[in-house]
């Protein structure tokens, strides 16, 4: 189950669906940073996050405390896309195109009281976003798979498909190696943006 050999090879076999969900996110984007009439919806999304951070810096140790709810945030989300995706990758899909709809709305509409747009993004979210994000490409692509083998069950009823069953059993076995890769990814992620990048946030002038 933890070959690494057998990993490589079970990445490789996915990058059809780590490549979707890269569009999918990049999609998320584009629609986030031009449609105006997601406004209200965008900043519902942005209010939850910073009450998280409120939530942190009001304890008696900010710097666990952001630590841990950003650590858990991730890795709880992550798992949950992988496994709900087994509900015709509805849960994946949507999680990717919020999350890119966010960070493009952001980009657009960011205005650095210090700094630039650019060194805001380069300090602020590019030292974890480089690890998280892929992370949770990752989980959403392995999501939208579980939602195609059901697809595929649901096709299975009205034929005839004997392997179908060893698939979905052998896909099942796969994502444990690969939930626990992601949980130290975002685990490494929660450490350098609740560290790393708000030193270099605070560096901005």
């Amino acid at each position: 189950m933890f070959s690494y050999r057998a990993i490589v090879a079970h990445l490789k076999a996915m990058k059809g669906y780590f490549a979707f969900a890269t569009i999918l996110f990049f999609a998320g984007m584009v629609v986030g940073g031009t449609n105006v009439q997601l406004e209200s919806f965008m900043n519902s999304q942005i209010e939850g996050l910073r009450q998280l951070v409120d939530t942190a810096e009001s304890s008696s140790n900010p710097g666990l405390a952001m630590f841990g709810i950003i650590f858990l945030n991730n890795a709880v989300k992550s798992v949950v896309i992988m496994y709900l995706g087994v509900l015709f990758a509805v849960v994946p899909i949507f999680f990717m195109l919020v999350n890119g709809m966010v960070l493009g709305y952001l980009f657009t509409h960011m205005q650095p009281q210090q700094g630039t747009l650019f060194e805001l993004i380069a300090k602020g979210i590019l030292p974890h976003g480089i690890i998280e994000i892929p992370a949770l490409v990752v989980a959403c692509a392995y999501g939208i798979r579980f939602g195609i083998l059901s697809f595929k069950g649901i096709g299975a009823l009205f034929g005839k498909s004997p392997d179908l069953g060893k698939q979905y059993e052998a896909f099942v076995i796969r994502t444990v190696p690969i939930m626990v890769i992601l949980v130290v990814s975002l685990l490494l992620a929660a450490v350098i943006e609740s560290t790393v990048t708000v030193w270099l946030v605070n560096t901005i002038n």
